[in-house]
């Protein structure tokens, strides 16, 4: 049974962590980016140590007060937000943002630091952390590893999981895990890491990580070519990936439904094309040195004839920045529009054009409205998000809310996909875990939750239904 982060809790708290910075959480802690959920107060805390965060993690457990651990608040699918139960103690590690070492290939850093902030980092070693993301100047590395963000350059690097080394954390009871590893290599057991990158903040607080670098590439080149159809970008992106093995660092499929959507409702941006093609992608590469980017670009193209009828090469950062600003405004847009559903999907390659078409049709059977799917189709990673009709409101849509993500949902399960492929599960697609996912799997994730966080304080609601 859980109880309340109350005054006398409060009290204790102070006591018991002198200089603990407590407090009662504003707004931006309260709310997410899409307006679903909103949080129920409690108190905030903001350790600025690991020793911090196990007093507090301890005096929690034994308290049953639920904690729900904070970052950017840029999560998509309500995980960071808690609408019901007794008030929890809302952990923030917003003041453990310090870069520990660079050393090497490897990062070592706070939770609480910014993506951008490991970016930045990286590049004052002359390195490269590759993993990128629209919300990277307020997302927050500990929220990136919580919820195993994939992002942009996925293709080439892999998602946080595959560039994390290792992990600081800290367990329900405030056990410590002092795991921060500078080894590609360490066999020893259970891989805790793992376990705790994309589980969302519900068996342990990640207080620090040893992050991958990489050598950054000698020149980048960047394109936006029109293709006739999903199946013509698959087609290019296995002709792009045979001729410049390793160096597409992103692969990116735009819809013309979105950039009708920035016609419409902003934000304002450069397109490369006049009219508004009903298909484009947008291809970065990262070559070595004595290798000239537009010009691998340019031939690419050249050998792609019959794939792509269109084509704009950047001839400078300016225009490299320009096609960026175009594919990461597009979410911008969406909401602007205000869509009835949004699904963040994973597809076998294979089968991704098909999984479009099919779908595309069986929504549209249910009513009149519009589809804007994009995504970074290189890993299979669709957006595949329904909008009202043109001069409708999505409250006239109000029955199918269900309908849609079910219609979606079920062709993705048909098809051997996943119905979270990036943002997570949180709150907004538990009920979902329950319907899909494996029984086997999920009976594994509830002893596992049970072990690790016995009284279930760690982000309670959030990833597995609470019985």
């Amino acid at each position: 049974m859980r109880t309340a982060a109350d005054e006398s809790f409060v009290e204790t708290l102070r006591e018991a962590v002198p200089g603990l910075s407590l407090g009662a959480p504003g707004a931006s802690y309260l709310e997410e980016p899409r307006g679903r959920y909103h949080g129920l107060g409690g108190v905030l805390v903001k350790p600025t140590s690991t020793e911090e965060v196990a007093a507090v993690l301890r005096h929690c457990h034994a308290a049953g007060v639920a904690v729900l651990p904070y970052g950017g608040g840029t999560g998509l699918v309500g995980g960071q937000i808690t609408e019901d139960g007794p008030a929890p103690v809302v952990l923030s590690l917003e003041k453990m943002n310090a870069v520990r070492a660079v050393t090497g290939h490897v990062l070592e850093i706070e939770a609480g630091a910014t993506l951008l902030e490991a970016q930045q980092a990286a590049e004052g070693a002359a390195r490269l952390f590759p993993l990128s993301i629209a919300s990277q100047g307020s997302a927050r590395i500990g929220g990136v590893l919580a919820t195993n963000a994939g992002g942009v350059n996925v293709l080439r690097y892999g998602n946080a999981r595959e560039l994390c080394l290792g992990v600081e954390a800290v367990l329900a009871d405030g056990t410590v895990i002092s795991g921060l590893k500078h080894l590609r290599k360490d066999n020893t057991g259970y891989d805790l890491k793992d376990l705790l990158i994309g589980s969302e903040g519900t068996l342990g607080i990640i207080t620090a990580a040893t992050l991958r670098l990489f050598p950054r590439p000698a020149a980048v080149g960047t394109a936006m070519m029109v293709v006739e159809s999903p199946a013509a970008a698959l087609e290019l992106l296995e002709l792009a990936e045979a001729r410049m093995p390793g160096c597409v660092s992103a692969f990116e499929m735009i819809s013309g439904q979105g950039l009708r959507f920035l016609d419409e409702v902003g934000p304002e941006v450069h397109h490369p094309f006049e009219a508004r093609p009903d298909w484009s992608v947008l291809i970065e590469i990262g070559l070595p040195e004595g290798l000239a980017p537009e010009e691998a670009l340019a031939e690419l193209f050249e050998a792609a004839e019959g794939l792509v009828s269109d084509g704009v090469i950047a001839s400078s950062e300016s225009q490299r920045a320009q096609m960026w600003t175009l594919r990461e405004s597009l979410p911008e847009a969406n909401k602007r529009i205000g869509s009835i559903s949004s699904h963040d999907i994973s597809l076998p390659l294979p089968k991704l054009a098909a999984f479009i078409e099919e779908a595309r049709g069986a929504l549209l059977d249910l009513g009149n409205i519009r589809i804007n799917c994009f995504g970074h189709v290189g890993d299979g990673n669709l957006h595949f998000n329904a909008f009202p009709a043109e001069g409708r409101d999505r409250k006239e849509y109000e029955n199918l809310r269900r309908a849609i993500p079910e219609t979606v949902y079920d062709l993705v399960d048909r098809f051997g996909g996943s119905i979270s492929a990036e943002h997570g599960i949180g709150r907004l697609k538990v009920g979902d875990l329950e319907r899909y996912g494996d029984p086997g799997k999920l009976a594994a994730m509830r002893a596992i939750k049970a072990a690790l966080d016995p009284k279930g304080i760690l982000n309670p609601g959030a990833v597995l239904a609470e019985r």
